[in-house]
């Protein structure tokens, strides 16, 4: 078997956060290294709040998390409360965690991680990318020390899922996102074109949601809100995880068809403000500055998922 890959998760825990939090102490071909949280789905101190929960809540104790951006680099905030609920979890109530987050800044971790390991650190970057764009900036040599960045976010074939033209995450924070894009970081996108259609659906969380299943239970109180926004604002039924799906490129690459592309990211205008314009032909002799997914098997992914938090509440909850 080969080493797990080290991963850092940059995360807005966020509904669809936790579960790829889940899914990443669940998964054994990923080692943890830490938990980086930025604003986003809610403001930084309940993400920072949600993001502890839920580890204590996925046997996870051992795990530090370092609190980072609380704002964009140059846009007001913005959240998602009406996506993921009033504190960022939906329904759920999980008791406030034993964990404290540790004193280290997120994006100074981010920099002496990938410096102590150059080319071993995979940077799964769900959020917004202030934490991202700064650690990149602060040290010019971080772009060179990453192995890659995993980052779910842009619309690049389809609608915002924000506004007409723009997916939150890039919206949130574009100037970030335009750091990121420049910084010749191997970059793998995983956008709201895909994760749009990797719906999880009440049956599936039915098969969780069992009696004394805390970890079922969750994923059932959390989603339940997510599922009834997605109903009332995109019509259909289930609720896309986008952030467990781009995590599972990590150690299951071949879960997604990938193409090569060039993305840019519109910071000026008002009306496509965060909009990722992409160059599948690369025009004028653009040259590609990350790999897209395009095609992604969800029903395989959808039954690891499944499976993966069974296997870890099993373990923890026998």
């Amino acid at each position: 078997m080969n080493a797990p890959r080290r991963i850092i998760l940059d995360t807005d825990p966020g509904i669809d956060d936790a579960l790829a939090i889940l899914l990443a102490l669940a998964s054994p071909e990923v080692e943890l290294l830490g938990l980086s949280i930025v604003h986003g789905n809610c403001t930084l101190a309940e993400a920072v709040a949600n993001g502890l929960a839920v580890l204590e809540l996925g046997g996870g104790q051992h795990i530090p998390l370092f609190a980072g951006c609380d704002r964009p680099l140059l846009r007001p905030l913005t959240t998602a409360h009406d996506t993921h609920g009033q504190r960022g979890l939906g329904y759920a109530q999980l008791p406030p965690a034993r964990l404290q987050p540790a004193r280290e800044h997120a994006v100074d971790f981010i920099i002496r991680t990938a410096l102590a390991a150059p080319g071993e650190i995979t940077l799964v970057a769900v959020g917004p990318l202030t934490n991202v764009a700064l650690a990149l900036r602060k040290e010019p040599r971080l772009a060179g020390a990453l192995r890659e960045i995993v980052m779910m976010g842009s619309a690049l074939r389809a609608d915002g899922n924000v506004t007409p033209r723009a997916e939150f995450n890039v919206y949130a924070d574009p100037h970030a996102a335009h750091i990121v894009f420049s910084s010749g970081v191997p970059l793998v996108i995983m956008p709201w074109d895909i994760t749009r259609l990797v719906r999880l659906h009440e049956s599936e969380v039915d098969r969780l949601a069992q009696p004394g299943k805390p970890i079922g239970r969750f994923i059932a109180d959390a989603t339940r809100f997510y599922i009834e926004f997605h109903r009332r604002y995109f019509g259909y039924d289930g609720c896309a995880i986008n952030d467990p799906a781009a995590l599972a490129l990590v150690f299951l690459p071949d879960l997604a068809t990938y193409t090569d592309v060039y993305v840019a990211v519109e910071t000026c205008s008002s009306l496509t403000m965060g909009f990722t314009v992409a160059d599948f032909m690369l025009s004028g002799g653009r040259q590609p500055n990350a790999r897209a997914v395009v095609e992604f098997d969800t029903p395989r992914f959808l039954s690891l998922f499944v499976e993966r938090m069974r296997t870890l509440e099993e373990r923890l909850y026998p």
